[in-house]
């Protein structure tokens, strides 16, 4: 509904863009008790070409993309503005909305007089930057006179100049000198996750050139991984089952006791949902093959040739997601002849049931559809390898509900969390990925099956047929028997066991309230102290620690290195247990003593030629007078070895919420 002004009219804000003003429009969407708030520029107080900026999430081109986040940013803050809201934190998803950041601080100087370094030191303590994507190419960067376009007179706005306005969106010495919204994202919050363990580790990699000489390792980017709303997901079967396990539908995620009352459960009953559950999921497949094939005037025979192979009581096999080729939907096609066989067993059929969309400019996506439509119409695949089109959101909740086995075979490690598996083990469809996003802290023996992360072959096509053929052997040898192996009264028992684990110790760990839990306990717990620490009494402290920074980065490169020593061992080999001693004498001439740290980091060689962290160790203030400082160290390796050494100093300060905050490095080696 729209978000009314005073006078009842529907509220907006404008955007100043070269000669012209954009308005935009706000909307507000229940999702049960929280506000979603939407922004709209198709009206007719905007030209044509600004009406069509908010018509399609993933429509028009790069110049079009960058006006959606203007709008989201820019024009999101003004929104909240504009409707008296005031956050406390806020969080932003991905770099599309970084721009929150610059409006914010334009506030903070308008308002409260405040320069741009204290503006900064306000915002970034009450943001979390949240990025989803693990490769390079899918954080969106734009080129300077792109930007110079649209935001020009920005940067005076801010008391800043151009060049400083462009250096928060890049990174220092990096030949792409184009405008990165997550660079932006990452010096405008205090903190950074990623959406799953794995995820987290990949971001540090791919951020740590904004930190040179931090290890990768040693970065504060955290991770919280992505979980899906267990009430929206689960079927109404299995709905049923908790009211009656728990005596609420509503039950306290959090308690895995309750959980594990699944346990209970009678092997029938569990069987007897299950099978339901796939019932209506055919029913509904048959349904819409009718209805799309109608459509296209597909004959009625070969509607019914697919529609009779189809086999509720069939091993059936779910594959439904967005089709990017790093997800790999055509692994399965690397041998058909023993793909066939397997599909085809007279005793023990096994069906695939494929869905899903691509992004309308990923060409190699749309070939991957292409390609498992084709097999689906090979006659040894008919009813056996299905395409289903128009997926949407209820056709996920019926497969997700309804398969036996949801299948990801991503390549590692590009998968940053993935939800719709997390989806399917909730009610009861057990998981089959490789160890890639949140699987590789789901994964749990017999409760699911997972190939491994690390890859065997640096070749990723040898390393597809690897892939194909461990799959082809643990359907054959391992997943198919326990499907069809069934008790004196029908009840296949082994995967009843396997449905029950994956409920009881998977599920839980991947809701949406355990998520919630994540996201306060490890950030907005950290970020909402620190903030208000920072703006209160008109932002003292906010005012105090710009100004210490701004003191440092003066005084930082007039520190003198007067000597140092340390026992080095022959050709870096260090032995357990022995005492290493080290001194280091600065003069760090106006900085207070406390203000300056000094330790030792200790690195070793990986199988891929990359220095890799091993332990950093401080060294301790033993003396001081007028500048001149002196500090020592002792080492006692617990593991022996070939390491190597070197002795960092940086600035510190109680109140910095980690070493990244503040960037001013020296190294001594």
């Amino acid at each position: 509904m729209p978000v009314k002004d005073p006078e009842g009219k529907h509220l907006t804000v404008n955007i100043v863009w070269p000669g012209r003003s954009v308005n935009v429009r706000i909307w507000e969407a229940k999702v049960g008790k929280v506000s979603l708030f939407l922004l709209d520029t198709d009206f007719d107080d905007n030209s044509a070409e600004d009406r069509s900026i908010t018509h399609y999430l993933y429509g028009g081109d790069h110049e079009n993309r960058l006006k959606q986040e203007l709008i989201l940013g820019i024009g999101g803050i003004r929104a909240l503005t504009a409707m008296g809201l005031k956050p406390d934190l806020y969080h932003s998803n991905e770099g599309h909305s970084a721009f929150i950041s610059l409006e914010r601080i334009r506030k903070l100087i308008e308002e409260y007089h405040l320069t741009f370094d204290q503006a900064i030191e306000a915002i970034r303590s009450s943001t979390l930057f949240t990025t989803h994507t693990p490769v390079p190419a899918g954080h969106d960067a734009f080129e300077e006179d792109l930007l110079r376009k649209y935001i020009s007179h920005y940067h005076a706005r801010l008391n800043i100049s151009w060049d400083e306005l462009m250096a928060l969106g890049r990174c220092p010495g990096e030949a792409d000198r184009k405008f990165n919204m997550s660079y932006l994202a990452t010096h405008m919050s205090q903190e950074l996750n990623g959406v799953s363990k794995l995820h987290g580790q990949v971001t540090q990699g791919l951020f740590n050139k904004l930190w040179p000489g931090y290890l990768k390792e040693e970065l504060y980017i955290g991770y919280v991984t992505n979980g899906v709303h267990h009430p929206t997901w689960i079927a109404p079967e299995w709905q049923t089952i908790y009211k009656q396990l728990t005596g609420t539908v509503n039950f306290d995620q959090t308690d895995r006791s309750l959980w594990e009352k699944l346990y209970t459960l009678d092997d029938k009953t569990v069987y007897d949902i299950k099978t339901g559950l796939k019932k209506q999921l055919f029913v509904n497949i048959r349904k819409r093959l009718q209805s799309d094939m109608i459509d296209k005037h597909v004959s009625p025979r070969t509607l019914l040739n697919i529609s009779t192979h189809l086999n509720d009581k069939a091993l059936t096999i779910g594959f439904a997601r967005r089709f990017a080729t790093y997800k790999r939907a055509s692994l399965l096609f690397r041998d058909l002849d023993r793909l066939a066989r397997i599909v085809n067993d007279p005793d023990r059929p096994v069906q695939f049931i494929y869905a899903g969309k691509a992004h309308p400019h990923d060409g190699g996506g749309q070939d991957l559809i292409k390609r498992v439509f084709e097999i689906s119409q090979m006659p040894q695949f008919a009813g056996k390898v299905l395409f289903l089109e128009n997926y949407d959101i209820e056709l996920a909740k019926q497969l997700v509900r309804g398969v036996d086995i949801w299948l990801n075979t991503p390549t590692r490690p590009l998968e940053a969390s993935g939800t719709s598996g997390e989806k399917a083990v909730m009610n009861g469809t057990i998981h089959f990925s490789v160890l890639d996003g949140w699987w590789v802290e789901g994964y749990r023996a017999y409760a699911g099956w997972a190939l491994p992360k690390k890859k065997s072959f640096n070749n990723q096509d040898l390393q597809d047929d690897v892939d194909a053929e461990t799959i082809y052997n643990m359907l054959e040898y391992e997943i198919v028997p326990a499907y069809y192996s069934k008790n004196e009264v029908g009840i296949p028992v082994e995967w009843i066991s396997l449905i029950k684990n994956t409920m009881v110790k998977i599920a839980p760990e991947f809701t949406m309230r355990r998520m919630l839990d994540d996201y306060i306990e490890r950030y907005y717990l950290k970020l909402w102290p620190r903030n208000k620490f920072l703006t209160v009494n008109n932002f003292e402290k906010a005012k105090a620690i710009a100004s210490w920074k701004k003191n440092m980065k003066d005084e930082w490169d007039n520190i003198e290195v007067l000597n140092y020593n340390f026992e080095r061992p022959q050709e870096n080999v260090y032995h357990s247990g022995h005492d290493y001693h080290a001194e280091i004498a600065l003069d760090i001439k106006k900085i207070p003593k406390d203000n300056v740290g000094v330790e030792f980091v200790f690195t070793h060689l990986n199988k891929q030629g990359e220095y890799e962290f091993v332990d950093s160790q401080e060294f301790k203030l033993v003396s001081s007078k007028n500048g001149k400082c002196l500090y020592r160290a002792n080492l006692i390796p617990e593991k022996a070895g070939t390491f190597f050494y070197g002795i960092r100093i940086y600035p510190r300060h109680k109140d910095l919420p980690h070493k990244q905050d503040f960037y001013l490095l020296r190294w001594i080696d």
